[in-house]
Parts: structure tokens; sequence; C-alpha cells
């Protein structure tokens, strides 16, 4: 009898070992295949394709100002059932140059400059249009990575000038610049400006000022989705004078010595014009 327990008593461990092996391996399989589904490697990466309405933009005596509009499409879209699941930023801006920012105090009674910082590479122009808030759109971090907004614009100060001046006063210095550029209409925010076509097809209009200044400007255009920058396409406008005003801009550059000589002899051939017509006049 004892032996008969002993030999019940081994085979229910044996089977209790096999059922749960086999527990064990009915549950990987089931995580390795949910893994897999999840993980999709065959489903292609979702990006954007996009262009301008044009290459060049004609800066002549008597421009005052255009637009151009920025157009693309997202291909291998995943249907998706909340609408705000993608998004589009389309960023648009010039030229970084150095630009020096001066702040005025009142010293006895007269307002003068009393602090300047140079700061290296602030874009000349700066034109941001999305579907909506970009502080909406994803985290803080991402938009100081790529430079998306406003307050995300990378301003970093070359010199700091005469005087020495702490953190708190640099960004002073940078909202001033920031103001500054807004009122000049260099740097336009449209926060509702990107209009989807559709599921997939979308197109932005891009305001350039009377006062926009000439060069290269670069098309950025940011693809997210909740919140994951998923692609980003890059294209350029040129803006370049033409007429006129190109030959005397050129031969100002090229030139400057025979350009003085020449605007000192058109002023004073004026003036002297302008004398003996009023003093015929006169008599």
């Amino acid at each position: 009898m004892l032996k008969e327990a002993n030999t019940t008593q081994q085979c229910r461990k044996r089977w209790n070992t096999l059922l749960l092996c086999l527990g064990l391996v009915i549950g990987l399989n089931s995580i390795a295949a949910f893994a897999q589904t999840n993980s999709s490697p065959n489903v292609p990466r979702e990006e954007v394709h996009a262009d301008v309405s044009t290459r060049t933009v004609a800066i002549t005596s008597n421009f005052t100002g255009t637009e151009i509009i920025v157009f693309g499409a997202i291909s291998n879209t995943r249907p998706v059932n909340n609408a705000d699941q993608q998004y589009d930023v389309v960023v648009v801006e010039g030229v970084g140059e150095e630009l020096v920012a001066r702040r005025k105090s009142n010293v006895g009674g007269i307002w003068i400059n009393t602090s300047s910082v140079i700061f290296r590479a602030v874009p000349s122009y700066y034109a941001i249009s999305s579907s909506k808030p970009v502080d909406e759109i994803t985290e803080p971090l991402l938009l100081d990575q790529h430079d998306i907004g406003f307050q995300h614009i990378t301003l970093t100060p070359k010199s700091r000038g005469n005087l020495k001046i702490d953190k708190s006063q640099l960004n002073e210095f940078k909202a001033g610049i920031l103001r500054n550029k807004q009122n000049q209409r260099l740097y336009v925010d449209n926060e509702f400006g990107v209009v989807f076509v559709g599921d997939n097809l979308f197109r932005a209009t891009i305001d350039l000022p009377a006062n926009v200044p000439v060069g290269p400007l670069k098309t950025r255009v940011h693809l997210f989705r909740e919140g994951i920058l998923l692609d980003t396409f890059e294209s350029e406008v040129q803006l370049a004078r033409e007429g006129v005003g190109r030959y005397l801009y050129n031969f100002a550059i090229n030139y400057p010595l025979l350009y003085g000589v020449f605007a000192v002899i058109v002023a004073a051939g004026s003036g002297w014009a302008a004398s003996t017509y009023f003093s015929r006049r006169r008599s």
C-alpha cells in the first residue's frame, strides 16, 4: 500500500509539473504574439511630403509684401479614432544673423543705452503655422530641440557687451527681441493656419511683409502624432532683389567708394537743380 501511495504522489507531481510547463509555453507564446502585433515591423512609417507655391520671390522697389503657400501630403497614414491624433507644424524662417539688443535707462533725466547683448544666429524672419497651439501638440523639450514656437527659439548670446548681466536680465533682452520682431511683423504665429483637406492633404499660407529681409527662407514641415515627431520635410525659398534696386545694391556692396562718390554727386546735383528752379521762379 505504501508503494502504491508513493507511486500515486509521483504521478501527481509529474502531472502538475507538466501542466505548469504547458502553461508557461502558452503564456510565452501569447506574450510573443502580442509583442509582434504591437511592434508591427511590416507597417510602413508615416512620412510627410511638402512643397511651396514658389521657389523665388522677387523683391523690387515697389514690393509691398506677398504670401507663399506650403502644401503637402502624409503617406502611410493610419486610421485613427480621434481627429486630434495627427498634427502638422509648418515653420518658415530666415537665415540667422547677429543682432545687438540694447537697454535704455533714465540717467539724470536722459534716456541712454546702459547695457547691451549681442545674440548670434537670430532668425531674421520667423513664421509658424500649426493645426493648434504648439504647446498642446508635444512636450516643451521637443519644441526646444527643433525651435518650434516663439518661446522655444534658441537665442544664444555671443557677448554680453559692456556689463555683466544675470539670467533674468538676459531673458528680458530675449523678450524684447521677440516683442520688437512681432511689432515689425517679422515674427508671425498662426495657431490654426494648417488646414487639412481630407485625411492626408494639408496646406498653410505664410505672409511675407514688405520689410522681410532678402535672403533664403528655410521651410520646415514637422509631422506629429500623439505628441511624437514622426517626420520632418525641408525646402527653401529664395528672396532676391530684382530691377534697379538689385543693381544699386550690388554696386554699393562691390564698389562702396564709387557708390559714395556717386551718391554725393547725385545729392549735390539735385540740390543745385532745386536751387536753380526756385531762384528762377522768384525772379
